[in-house]
This record gives structure tokens, C-alpha cells and sequence, in this order.
């Protein structure tokens, strides 16, 4: 395990290995972080990396997993930074993007899904646009009227500081679009008492699924998230399994276990702790409470059913509250999907966000 890796460095430092293989790469993904100077250490006459995501959010993270696989291709990180990273990422320069690509293309071998498995049965994606009761709505706008008057406050602090209270604020606003009870109301303001459009929806939707005898994981980032839906649930009288974080490893076993046997019409399942290297085949529907800053990510937890073993078509819903920050996300969602294809192929490389972007999140959505 990664964790082992990085607790042994000296002892597995000191072994040349024929081969080393690391799957599921982006675990190096921060070049600075303790697993990757760990995996940086090993010596082996051949190296292999396995990844489905090898550039998530920016192209240091392809460059720490070639810092592994060919040490000395992408030179220092400072200058892989002045003569590719900086360049694409903030300027689109073509010719940066066309170079990098010739200099790592020969080290790659890319295969999706639909090459290599012939009889996966098809995935349809659907985002479910969902528009909030007025009350709700006038306390969204409220919470973001305050997060801009705070942020304008603010302004004088350094790019860093300031990008955290940014930060905080679209986070905060995420967590009101999920359900107003998750976010703390500005002073003077009250709370609205409604159930949420977002959890009326999700719990019509899984009534119907159900009903039509499909079993359905359903992921949120956000733990008190998952807490309010299983209250619902129980009120509802729906079976389900959950799983977080939090989740002891023998009773997470236990839990997957007994959905793929068929307890359960649905698996509430936090995305960080369950978005990976589970199997949970039973399931042939997938629904995002909530969308995360990274499509990969939700690609990963939505491939838990769309995998080997699935004999059944797959729908993916995203819930996604209208006019708020989370159609925003989803317009992020598409940069970040050509950031790694235009690595992978012919295509131009987008932006990554910098403060005035993220601030104009906080601004326009």
C-alpha cells in the first residue's frame, strides 16, 4: 500500500528492484507530498505507472508521475513550470502543449473503456437542472450577497489568504445548495424551514427507481449531506447501506458485500471514501447529490458500477440546483476535461483557475 510505502522508504530505498509497478498513480499525484518522495526513492531497472486520471486539476501532477516513471524527462519542477505548466495553463500556448506532448507520447498508452471492453453494457449521463422554492432561492442570493461583501473586505490579504476565503465562501454555498440547514445564515438572517428541492427531488427520483426495481448508489461529498438523506430514508421505509469515511474497514467489506447480494435498494456511499476500487456491480444507477470541483473524481465513484461484471445499462444522475455555484462547476467540468485530453490528444489545453477566477465564480454564478 501507499501507506506502507511511505512508512518503509529507507528499507525499500535500499532494494534495486527489477520492476516497479504503481497503480492507481495519482496517489503521487503532489510531488511534494511524503507518498510521492517516497515512491521517488525506489530504484528498479523498469518502471510502470497505471492510472485512469494522469492530470486531474493541473499538469504538476503529470509531472510528479513522470518524475517517477523517467526521472530528468520533464528537467526541475521550476522549469518544467516556466516552459510547459505556466504556459498552457495560463496562456493556451499551442507550441508549449505540442512540445510536452512529443516529449511524454512515447511513455503513454492510452486505452478507454469502449477499446478494450466490448461488452460493457452502455452509460447515459443525465443532469437533473433542479430550481429551488423561492425561499430558498432569496437565502442562496442572500448568502451570496454576504460572501461578496466579505470577500471585498478581505481583498487587502495575500493571494493565498484570499483564495481560502474564497474558497470557503463557494464552499459554504455548495453546502446551501444541497440544503439551506447546512449553511450558517449571515447575520440577521434566518434559515428558511423547507425540506429542500434538492433531497424532494432525490427522494422522488429513488422512489421511481425503485419502484422499477433498480438499485442505486448515490454519492455526496459533503457527510451531513448523507446524514439528512438517510433520514429521509428510514421515513421512507427504504433499505439501504452507507458508508463513509468513518466506515471501519472490516464493516466497509461487510456492507459492499451484502449490497452485491442484493440487501439493499440503495447504498449512500461520502465520494472521497468510496469513490475507488470498490465493486458494487448490483447497482445499474448512480446519482451525484452534489457535483465535485473534479469530473474525475465523480468518474471514478460512478466506474464502482459501470465496470466488468455490470450486465445491465447504466444511468449516471447529477443533481445540480439552477442558477447557483453548481452550474458553474459543471462549466469547470468541461476545462478540466480538456486539460487532460489535450495531453492525450489533438486537442487545445484550457486554463486553470487563478484568484480572479475563482472570484468570479463568487461573483456571477
Amino acid at each position: 500500500s501507499y501507506g506502507l510505502l511511505a512508512r518503509e522508504t529507507d528499507k525499500l530505498a535500499s532494494h534495486r528492484f527489477d520492476t516497479v509497478v504503481l497503480d492507481e498513480a495519482q496517489a503521487i499525484k503532489n510531488p511534494r507530498s511524503q507518498r510521492a518522495a517516497a515512491a521517488f526513492r525506489l530504484q528498479a531497472a523498469a518502471r510502470v505507472v497505471a492510472t485512469g486520471t494522469p492530470v486531474q486539476n493541473r499538469l504538476s501532477e503529470l509531472y510528479s508521475i513522470f518524475r517517477f516513471l523517467v526521472p530528468g524527462l520533464l528537467g526541475s519542477m521550476r522549469s518544467f513550470n516556466e516552459n510547459f505548466a505556466k504556459p498552457i495553463e495560463k496562456e493556451q500556448d499551442r507550441e508549449a502543449l505540442d512540445r510536452l506532448r512529443r516529449r511524454t507520447s512515447p511513455f503513454i498508452l492510452r486505452r478507454t473503456k469502449s477499446e478494450v471492453l466490448d461488452d460493457l453494457p452502455p452509460r447515459t449521463d443525465i443532469t437533473l437542472r433542479i430550481e429551488a422554492e423561492p425561499e430558498e432561492a432569496a437565502y442562496y442570493e442572500a448568502l451570496r450577497r454576504h460572501a461578496n461583501e466579505q470577500l471585498d473586505l478581505q481583498r487587502k490579504l495575500g493571494p493565498q489568504q484570499v483564495r481560502f476565503v474564497i474558497l470557503a465562501a463557494l464552499t459554504k454555498l455548495r453546502r446551501a445548495c444541497c440544503h439551506p440547514s447546512l449553511a450558517q445564515p449571515p447575520k440577521g438572517k434566518k434559515q428558511p424551514q423547507v425540506g429542500g428541492a434538492k433531497l424532494d427531488t432525490l427522494l422522488t427520483l429513488l422512489t421511481e427507481l425503485i419502484a422499477s426495481r433498480h438499485r442505486t448508489l448515490v454519492f455526496s461529498q459533503f457527510v451531513d449531506v448523507l446524514s439528512l438523506v438517510r433520514a429521509r430514508l428510514d421515513e421512507a421505509a427504504i433499505a439501504y447501506e452507507y458508508l463513509d469515511g468513518g466506515t471501519a474497514a472490516k464493516a466497509r467489506d461487510e456492507r459492499v458485500a451484502a449490497f452485491q447480494a442484493g440487501r439493499g435498494d440503495v447504498f449512500l456511499i461520502s465520494t472521497k471514501a468510496g469513490g475507488f476500487g470498490l465493486n458494487l456491480t448490483g447497482a445499474d444507477y448512480v446519482v451525484h447529490v452534489d457535483p465535485w470541483w473534479n469530473p474525475a473524481v465523480e468518474d471514478q465513484a460512478s466506474d464502482r458500477v459501470h465496470r466488468i461484471g455490470q450486465r445491465r445499462p447504466v444511468t449516471v444522475y447529477r443533481l445540480v440546483m439552477a442558477n447557483t455555484i453548481e452550474e458553474s462547476i459543471l462549466k469547470l467540468h468541461r476545462t478540466k476535461r480538456q486539460l487532460a485530453d489535450a495531453l492525450l490528444a489533438d486537442t487545445d489545453a484550457p486554463p486553470t483557475l487563478d484568484v480572479d477566477e475563482l472570484v468570479m465564480l463568487l461573483r456571477d454564478d
